[in-house]
């Protein structure tokens, strides 16, 4: 044996105590990342920032878009906690859920609602001081369709995606609006593209828990007992009007022709999982819808910011 595998172990080497923090303020640090989803609000400024920069007058990125993501990164964390709030007693009802801090009561209500409704002030009004009025009231707006009217609409219709699917497609216009771009067939491009996105995505996530969902009394598609097929073939039907959909910038001389091409190719790449999805309703199929999802959206962004940029490159 080495002298190094004879010496003690320690055990308590990494213990947080011993840095001056407590497990107490871990666990409650923890609870938090949980309530404000970090991941989520990451995807957030990523379209943010891909709006921002394709909404640009000039080459060079100034401060306001850091003032941008702050405040909208800000609203995004008041948005979960609120949501995590009103579904509070659904998510008790759900594996995947039961264990959030809310309806496993590690966290108080009144608190996680004060931070969100504390959180998503401070941010709207930080986007009016500090970027413009017009990025604070759409992100005021985004705030209240997501958190105030999808959220509860989960528990009696269907169409909650649908209505969920508006703010979860307007960042890119956000960031547009904040680089001072206007309300124009550009920003509808952005908009309209992460709306029919979001479809065969969501979809894909609702199949797999939709046990879960109809345990916990959601309505949503396809939750309970839904006909064979019919939510891959809604997932293909978004899945091809995306494709004609996504060369939008190219017409609105966002981006040229190698946007365009790459984003046939990923675009037929989206449609062939979401057909296999409809053919075959599996969790793997379903779980590659999603992945296939997942790469899809910022692939189309960057090469979008990427192409525009190359195209303005030559003036």
């Amino acid at each position: 044996m080495s002298a190094i595998s004879q010496l003690p172990i320690c055990q308590d080497v990494a213990k947080p105590a011993e840095f001056g923090v407590s497990q107490k303020t871990v666990s409650r640090f923890s609870d938090y990342m949980e309530i404000v989803k970090p991941r989520i609000s990451l995807m957030v400024l990523l379209t943010v920032s891909c709006g921002y920069v394709l909404g640009m007058e000039s080459a060079s990125v100034s401060l306001t878009l850091l003032h941008a993501c702050v405040g909208i990164a800000v609203v995004a964390i008041g948005s979960s906690a609120v949501n995590q709030w009103i579904e509070r007693e659904t998510d008790s009802r759900m594996r995947r859920t039961m264990n959030r801090p809310l309806p496993s009561g590690r966290m108080d209500p009144a608190e996680v609602l004060a931070v969100g409704l504390t959180a998503a002030t401070l941010g709207c009004t930080y986007l009016a001081l500090s970027v413009n009025l017009t990025t604070a009231l759409l992100t005021g707006i985004t705030f209240v369709l997501y958190a105030c009217v999808y959220t509860p609409l989960k528990r009696y219709t269907s169409l909650c995606t649908v209505v969920g699917a508006i703010p979860g497609a307007l960042p890119p216009v956000l960031g547009w609006l904040a680089a001072g771009g206007r309300f124009d067939s550009a920003a509808f491009a952005l908009f309209a593209i992460l709306f029919l996105w979001q479809f065969p995505h969501f979809f894909a996530i609702a199949w797999i828990y939709r046990d879960q969902y109809c345990q916990a009394g959601l309505r949503m598609l396809p939750a309970g007992k839904s006909l064979p097929h019919v939510t891959g073939l809604l997932a293909v039907t978004y899945a091809v009007c995306l494709i004609p959909v996504s060369l939008l910038p190219s017409q609105c001389g966002l981006a040229g022709d190698t946007y365009a091409i790459v984003a046939i190719g990923i675009g037929a790449a989206y449609l062939i999982a979401s057909i296999l999805f409809a053919w075959q309703e599996t969790r793997t199929s379903a779980r590659r819808l999603l992945l296939t999802s997942l790469i899809y959206l910022p692939v189309l962004l960057l090469t979008l910011v990427w192409d525009h940029h190359r195209l303005l490159d030559r003036f």
